[in-house]
């Protein structure tokens, strides 16, 4: 749609608040807020090779977003709910003012509260009332532990450097988006070992990465994370679209992990990692401080390095003497499952339009579908760019009609030839 094209008035009053909306929240940086600071990392790690560990001292900031607040009460207030861009509007400055009094709680219990609304608990049942996210969690920490080593091919466990990763990954993402679109570049300070934004995907320079771990960078974090950022921006109408609201986390793990899992990107070890990630939260609401969270990942395998970034996930705006968490990795496999679940209903409804529409800017699975008479009526942009196994109809639909069967077999109806 030409953004000068005239809207009728709903649309157009709905378009004014997302732009409210979009400059209200621009200060709050959910993630980066209230990630730790590289620096910590050596401190706690000279402590433990000295065999006398000692928490992290972690010196959370004083935030006050009470005009950010007020902005988007005011602007939740003028939102019609019954419409679709209304609804959307008004339940994202919702979830943005829960993310802001998150932020003003750093260092306390509010964190853990706020957390566990934005992105729920370890407890929480997977979508169709099957088992807790943590009994998931638990099954596939058990098949990894019974399978990783043999699952693993020798060249899958030759890991590269970062220097030589991000030569790798520029080259994958130059030739996709045909330009450089997106920078791949090198980071010392960052603590997790890749971080990706709409236009840059950083690598920690001291970290080393596998066969896998490019893939996945690639479907996961710039075809899900970045694309549906820069699909948003070309929203004249939801600028919002671009941002990563906390509503939307759940749907955009779910299918950044999705992306992984349907292109054959995702071994046993990164649902390993997302498993253990679930289960040291539940372990940390429990009263696991963050040495002991830290030693469950170092016993299940993590380097000290990796153990140390995996156990800060778990304590980001929280004390590390544990009781509290923030909570936001348990939306991985909930997300998962109820994006393959949709994924296959739009199949089965002959609908796999809704399918793409998602990649049209960072919205929940809800979203897409309230969203199909704008897209139809040309409110909503399409995605301009899409990945390449949702962009062939015929091969995701073969696909997740394999993925269907498959979920009908049970295992043990199946016997060696």
């Amino acid at each position: 749609m030409d953004p000068g094209a005239t809207l009728d008035h709903e649309v157009a009053h709905h378009a004014a608040l997302d732009a409210r909306l979009v400059e209200a929240v621009g200060g709050i940086r959910l993630l980066g807020l209230t990630s730790w600071p590289a620096a910590l990392q050596s401190p706690f790690l000279a402590s433990v090779a000295s065999g006398q560990p000692r928490l992290p001292q972690v010196d959370y900031p004083k935030l006050d977003f009470s005009d950010a607040r007020r902005a988007l009460a005011a602007l939740t207030a003028d939102c019609d709910a019954d419409h679709p861009l209304g609804r959307y509007v008004q339940q994202s400055a919702q979830s943005w003012d829960l993310a802001a009094q998150l932020l003003e709680g750093l260092g306390t219990a509010a964190v853990d509260a706020c957390s566990v609304q934005l992105f729920g608990s370890p407890e929480q049942p997977l979508p169709g009332n099957g088992p807790s996210t943590r009994d998931a969690a638990r099954h596939f920490i058990q098949i990894a532990a019974e399978l990783d080593h043999e699952l693993l091919a020798p060249e899958e466990q030759v890991p590269v450097s970062a220097t030589a990763l991000q030569l790798q990954l520029q080259s994958d993402l130059d030739a996709f988006f045909e330009s450089r679109i997106i920078q791949v570049q090198l980071d010392p300070e960052l603590v997790s070992k890749a971080a990706a934004g709409p236009t840059r995907i950083r690598l920690r320079t001291s970290a080393r990465f596998s066969a896998y771990d490019r893939a996945q960078l690639f479907h996961h974090e710039a075809l899900v994370h970045s694309l549906t950022a820069l699909n948003g921006r070309e929203q004249h109408v939801l600028p919002s679209l671009a941002l990563s609201s906390p509503r939307v986390t759940a749907t955009q793990e779910g299918l950044a992990t999705f992306a992984e899992q349907i292109t054959g990107s995702i071994d046993i070890e990164r649902l390993k990692r997302i498993s253990l990630r679930t289960e040291a939260i539940a372990m940390a609401r429990e009263g696991a401080d963050f040495i002991e969270v830290f030693r469950y990942f170092c016993d299940a395998g993590q380097n000290l390095e990796e153990s140390f970034a995996s156990a800060q996930r778990v304590f980001r705006g929280v004390p590390p003497s544990g009781g509290m968490a923030f909570t936001k990795d348990t939306v991985y496999l909930r997300g998962l499952v109820s994006v393959h679940t949709f994924f296959r209903h739009m199949l089965a409804e002959d609908r796999l339009q809704v399918c793409r529409w998602l990649f049209a800017g960072k919205m929940t699975l809800t979203d897409a579908i309230t969203f199909a008479p704008l897209f139809e009526a040309g409110i909503l942009q399409p995605p301009r760019w899409l990945p390449h196994w949702v962009s062939r109809a015929n091969g995701l639909a073969g696909m997740l009609a394999f993925s269907l069967f498959a979920n009908r077999i049970r295992m043990d109806q199946l016997s060696p030839e």
